[in-house]
């Protein structure tokens, strides 16, 4: 997703532009995520407010809502504008979510309170109105063909070992999780992490309007149009094994998930699908883009820590403009510097 956002940005400018991708579009996490499109970034608004100042925080949440407005518009029926559901376990959790309601309203952010969601079974939720759903893979296909049809050379199954070998004056790694082996210091300091997932038989009813997620986000699913329910989650019962580069599902995890959905419907459902995929974290939660340190003419983009699906977009969109030579204030707080320490 950031590679083929950054290729359209950069060919709409008049560069010459080349995508090199190992495996083929749509073929790693930016494919086969969860498909939620979320405002902000991976920590909740309050508490990237306290750590990177209000404004940047504000600034970067009406950035985000910017860029559903562009993805929905280049996505079309890839994408749907349901807004989502971020639940609260317990008590303390429910504290949280409302600290953050009040520091999301007091900034002037969409947000609605909804005590004791689904029957109760949560202790409280905030609904985020500008969120969606996304179908991924269908989007980033999409997303590829613009860039195509913009005149980036697209290269499928091509994966560049070493830098000596890419003939560009600028190049932009955007492998997120995926180990590259191009960013020399920084390579490893954006986390790769695994994150599984599972697709259930189809449902007949419509149980879930909007993608939902709680436990700050380890457990996540919705219901796609088809009535499949799709989960995933559960990292945190094997965090030691997760912080992996292997896209392999595990019995433990696939397991937890299967009875969490059985729970959630009042019955066993058939699993159809499994599959697993790679994210980048990061301890500070923001993302990388900037300039490789000391490398000129390398770039990177990345670290989304999860919520990759709109600020895949919009720091492939940042890191072209800074490419191009523009003023790009975000580059700030993305510098890629600060993991060095």
């Amino acid at each position: 997703m950031t590679g083929c956002a950054a290729a359209l940005r950069l060919a709409e400018a008049g560069q010459k532009v080349r995508l090199h991708d190992a495996r083929e579009i749509a073929g790693g996490a930016s494919g086969r995520n969860g498909g939620f499109a979320l405002r902000g970034g991976a920590a909740p608004f309050d508490v990237t407010a306290e750590a990177i100042g209000l404004e940047n925080a504000v600034s970067l949440w009406r950035r985000t809502e910017q860029t559903l407005d562009r993805l929905e518009e280049l996505a079309g029926d890839a994408f749907a504008r349901t807004g989502s559901l971020r639940l609260a376990a317990d008590e303390e959790e429910r504290d949280e979510l409302a600290v953050e309601l009040d520091a999301l309203r007091a900034s002037g952010f969409a947000a609605e309170w909804i005590d004791e969601p689904l029957g109760g079974r949560f202790r409280a939720a905030i609904l985020h109105p500008p969120d969606a759903a996304l179908q991924p893979a269908r989007w980033v296909r999409r997303l590829a063909v613009c860039a195509a049809e913009a005149g980036v050379e697209i290269r499928e199954h091509s994966r560049v070992d070493s830098l000596a070998d890419v003939d560009a004056g600028q190049v932009v790694v955007a492998t997120d999780g995926y180990p590259s082996g191009l960013l020399g210091e920084l390579e490893g300091l954006i986390v790769p992490t695994r994150g599984q997932m599972l697709a259930t038989e189809p449902v007949a009813e419509r149980l879930f309007d909007l993608p939902h997620y709680g436990r700050h986000g380890f457990d996540y699913w919705q219901q796609r149009p088809d009535g499949r329910i799709l989960a995933g989650g559960f990292r945190d019962s094997a965090l030691h094994e997760e912080f992996t580069t292997e896209e392999t599902i595990t019995a433990a995890i696939q397991g937890a998930l299967e009875s969490f959905v059985a729970d959630l419907v009042g019955r066993s459902l058939r699993v159809d699908y499994r599959w697993a995929g790679l994210f980048g974290l990061v301890m500070d939660f923001l993302p990388v883009v900037g300039r490789v340190p000391d490398e000129e003419d390398v770039w990177v983009a990345g670290g989304y820590s999860g919520h990759g699906n709109v600020l895949g977009l919009l720091c492939g969109e940042l890191v072209a403009d800074a490419m191009l030579g523009h003023e790009v204030p975000e580059l700030a707080l993305f510098a890629p510097a600060r993991l060095l320490g």
